[in-house]
């Protein structure tokens, strides 16, 4: 319990960290999200839980599969200004595209990597 209480806070943390960062040094706040700071919590926590490669390995294969079938969501919130995007239509629109990327490949891609 209160493993999974401490993962939170780390979470938390970090998307708090990104967003006061980006704030005033976009580009900083870019890198910051880009990295896979995430990711990187997770691994080791997977593996300070189970200490076992199998999982850790399958989950950053699937990862590697799905990290660029997701990149579609930043189309609409980069463009925005461009195309007359307020803030809530282009998270929709990213999020519609990436739903449809990610939902095609998991309708037609292999169904174990």
């Amino acid at each position: 319990m209160w493993m999974t209480l401490a993962r939170g806070i780390i979470a938390g943390l970090t998307v708090i960290a990104v967003t006061a960062v980006s704030r005033r040094h976009p580009k900083i706040g870019a890198l910051l999200l880009t990295l896979p700071l995430v990711s990187i919590l997770v691994f080791v926590m997977a593996w300070t839980k189970e200490r076992e490669m199998v999982p850790i390995s399958r989950l950053a294969r699937e990862s590697l599969i799905l990290v660029p079938l997701g990149l579609p969501f930043f189309i609409p919130l980069a463009f925005a200004g461009r195309l007359g995007l307020s803030f809530w239509p282009a998270l929709v629109g990213g999020l519609v595209f990436a739903a449809l990327t990610i939902g095609a490949w998991f309708w037609l891609g292999p169904k174990q990597i």
